[in-house]
């Protein structure tokens, strides 16, 4: 079963037909109503009705984070404020927040591709969600929320933080879905072990997890603790939030709802289009909202697109786990280096907890990385011979896997910190 059949498992000529309809619709809307876009139309020399085709699209400019940052607060726009009924921003962590506005229309879209994403996870009317991700001008509560609603799910809105009061509240509602940061999900999953409280006693049957990158280790590590259905959610501020694409229960991949959100891959450092199959960058076209459309907005989140069809029948492109960001890569050494590598190297080891923190330094003008790793309490309390031994290993399987040697920290259990967000993996203390 699907929540939306017809969209989510028609025939490709269907949806390609479909998608180019709607592209031509959402650039007409760009170019008339924001003037960011046509004069970006302008320097290109392009109209709309020069997209004829599908293909036609890699003749558009690109959207950055930068671009929306100086259209700050309400220059991308398409439609009067008074028509705007709900606006969301980014964080803002490095620099002015980039701001997201919704009409009416853009959140029942928002409800729509939420509620197929929380159908992927089992959601029906009957199903209690526990959303644990924060509500607020952050888009991970609300976009939850009408999901759920949507359905016609009991949302219990519980936000971020309180974990003490999660579980209880986990226990006594008896909680079916719960949605969070996959980080703090391994956090909860810690405090009820610590609370002697038994996985089987919960009523728990999947986690909608996303907001920030996680390895397939790592979903091994919260199904086996938490006793669950783990399932990864994609989604960004600029485009509507989460819901852009979600993992069903075969779990090989997200599907994108391309009849709202137009996917490519591009090679980030030449900007051409890449095949199928090939890593490069995502780039997302909004294809139906009407507040604020977004034309080739560059993600910096690196995956693959995969076109063959799912066993579980839909007919959506899939695109992989993400592995990595083009600004959260680390260049050490002249090596590339993403956390997510680390995480995998480390999640196959037995006796370390599956918290870990980065430090990169400079000292004496060469990178240096330090790789933070709890032990568990018997690995801890071991003689320092054995404790030698496994810093050893870890080191090893991490140069292995990223080709660099790095220095390894293990640290006690539970003294690294915990986030209720997204956690904070790398500190980079480089002055460059």
């Amino acid at each position: 079963m699907t929540w939306n059949e017809e969209a989510e498992c028609m025939p490709r000529d269907e949806l390609e037909k479909l998608q180019l309809k709607r592209l031509q619709e959402i650039v007409k809307r760009a170019y008339d109503n924001v003037p960011y876009y046509q004069e970006k139309f302008q320097e290109a020399n392009i109209k709309p009705e020069d997209i004829k085709t599908l293909k036609d699209i890699e003749k558009l400019p690109f959207t950055t984070k930068t671009d929306l940052r100086e259209a700050y607060p309400f220059g991308m726009f398409a439609v009067p404020n008074e028509d705007i009924v709900e606006v969301h921003t980014s964080s803002g962590t490095t620099g002015k927040p980039t701001v997201s506005g919704y009409t009416a229309k853009d959140l029942d879209i928002w409800g729509e591709v939420m509620a197929r994403s929380l159908d992927m996870a089992g959601a029906t009317k009957k199903d209690r969600i526990q959303n644990c991700y924060g509500y607020g001008l952050f888009t991970g509560g609300l976009g939850v929320h009408y999901g759920a609603q949507k359905i016609g799910s009991t949302v219990i809105p519980i936000s971020a933080g309180n974990t003490k009061r999660q579980i209880e509240i986990m226990q006594d509602f008896e909680t079916s879905i719960i949605t969070c940061t996959p980080s703090y999900a391994l956090y909860l999953a810690e405090m009820i072990e610590k609370n002697d409280i038994d996985t089987d006693e919960l009523n728990l049957k999947a986690g909608v997890f996303g907001a920030e990158m996680w390895t397939e280790e790592m979903r091994e590590e919260i199904e086996k603790r938490l006793n669950i259905l783990a399932v990864n959610i994609y989604g960004l501020t600029e485009i509507i939030g989460p819901g852009v694409a979600q993992e069903c229960e075969e779990k090989k991949g997200l599907h994108i709802f391309e009849d709202h959100f137009y996917p490519e891959i591009i090679d980030s450092k030449t900007l051409k289009t890449l095949p199928d199959g090939e890593k490069g960058e995502l780039v997302l076209t909004t294809l139906t909202r009407e507040g604020m459309p977004i034309i080739r907005f560059r993600t910096k989140d690196i995956t693959a697109l995969r076109r063959e069809k799912c066993d579980c029948g839909r007919t959506l492109v899939r695109m992989d786990r993400i592995t990595g960001r083009t600004d959260d890569m680390l260049k050490i050494r002249g090596v590339i280096v993403f956390p997510s590598q680390i995480e995998r190297a480390l999640l196959k080891i037995e006796g370390l907890e599956p918290h870990y923190q980065i430090i990169v330094t400079r000292p004496h003008h060469l990178d240096e990385l330090e790789v933070q790793v709890e032990t568990s309490e018997k690995l801890f309390s071991d003689e320092v011979k054995h404790v030698e031994e496994v810093k050893k290993m870890i080191e090893n399987r991490i140069h292995s896997e990223i080709g660099l040697r790095v220095n390894v920290s293990l640290v006690e259990p539970k003294s690294l910190p915990r986030s209720e967000g997204k956690a904070v993996r790398v500190i980079d203390k480089r002055e460059i």
